[in-house]
């Protein structure tokens, strides 16, 4: 896992504001949301992990440089 520099993670904060929504592209993990769940971003950590809570009630976060999401609009 990489970990995101100040600047990545301010970007991050700025496109994945708490509130939006998003949905999942990838998760490398065993007890990842099936592809396509959608969820609500709680917040994004200071190594740039976007923190979500899934609809499906998993709680995974999405982790910078390895895992893929994209903001939704509904």
């Amino acid at each position: 896992m990489r970990i995101a520099g100040a600047d990545e993670v301010k970007r991050l904060r700025e496109q994945y504001p708490v509130g939006s929504r998003v949905e999942l592209l990838e998760m490398d993990d065993p007890q990842a949301p099936p592809i396509g769940t959608k969820g609500t971003v709680k917040g994004v950590d200071d190594i740039g992990s976007i923190m979500v809570a899934w609809d499906n009630g998993c709680g995974l976060s999405v982790a910078f440089g390895v895992d893929a999401c994209r903001k939704v609009v509904e």
